[in-house]
């Protein structure tokens, strides 16, 4: 069985930007969902609308791909389907190993979208004796003291932490050792990584304080709208509470 192990996605050796790379699995979802409609052609601009990205983004992002539609007819969304999977490396199967089977672990482990999208859960892996044998997604618990046996009997690809943050650096040295080269990590810390081991980091916490700002900018410009307060609590236009005084007198 193909593990993917000495396998890179061919956007690297292609020289694909980062930027693009990223963007491709914005448009394998929505076009994963056109196909699953029936869809047979998509136009750049409806399909740029389906990721969130502006059109011309799209056909310079295509473009490196070698996919430049046809005038009038648009995209065909099959073959689209499957070349941006091949650039992904999403046409071969990669196991993935969970660390920290916890509410989070457990929840990714059900995730019922990683086998359609190239990914299998090859092993789950916690700290706790208490855990050891118990069934998560139908795949038993193993114990952290076997993690580099796991991965070498089940060619594992990809590792996936979900531990605590204090315990986040060590189980990912284990996994580096033990030959991982890809960590997604969900462990509120930043690890640290040798040349050649690639982190991508998934902070919930962070995406949260991010849409935090948001929700208070717009609460903010909705107040100066009515002529409410502004963002430090004065008065529009910095005037003081008779409206004529500056709110800060000059030296």
């Amino acid at each position: 069985m193909a593990t993917g192990r000495n396998h890179r996605p061919a956007t690297r050796s292609r020289g694909i930007p980062e930027a693009t790379v990223a963007r491709l699995p914005l448009y394998l979802r929505a076009l994963t969902a056109l196909s699953e409609r029936s869809v047979p052609t998509v136009s750049s601009e409806e399909l740029a609308s389906a990721a969130g990205v502006n059109s011309a983004k799209l056909r310079k992002d295509f473009s490196y791909l070698g996919s430049y539609g046809t005038r009038g007819v648009g995209y065909d969304v099959e073959y689209l389907v499957y070349q941006i999977s091949r650039e992904l490396g999403l046409t071969q199967d990669w196991p993935v190993v969970i660390v920290g089977i916890g509410n989070l672990g457990a929840a990714l482990a059900n995730y019922g979208g990683f086998a359609s999208r190239g990914f299998r859960v090859a092993a789950l892996i916690d700290a706790d004796h208490a855990m050891t044998g118990a069934q998560v997604a139908g795949l038993p618990v193993q114990h952290v003291d076997d993690l580099e046996t796991i991965i070498r009997t089940n060619g594992v690809s990809i590792g996936v932490i979900t531990t605590p943050g204090s315990a986040a650096q060590q189980v990912c040295d284990r996994l580096v050792g033990a030959g991982i080269t890809s960590i997604l990590n969900f462990a509120p810390t930043v690890l640290s990584v040798p040349d050649g081991v690639d982190v991508r980091k998934v902070d919930l916490s962070i995406e949260l304080q991010i849409l935090a700002f948001h929700e208070q900018r717009k609460a903010t410009d909705e107040l100066a709208r009515n002529g409410g307060p502004g963002p430090s609590g004065a008065p529009p236009d910095d005037q003081g509470p008779e409206g004529d005084i500056p709110a800060v007198m000059p030296a």
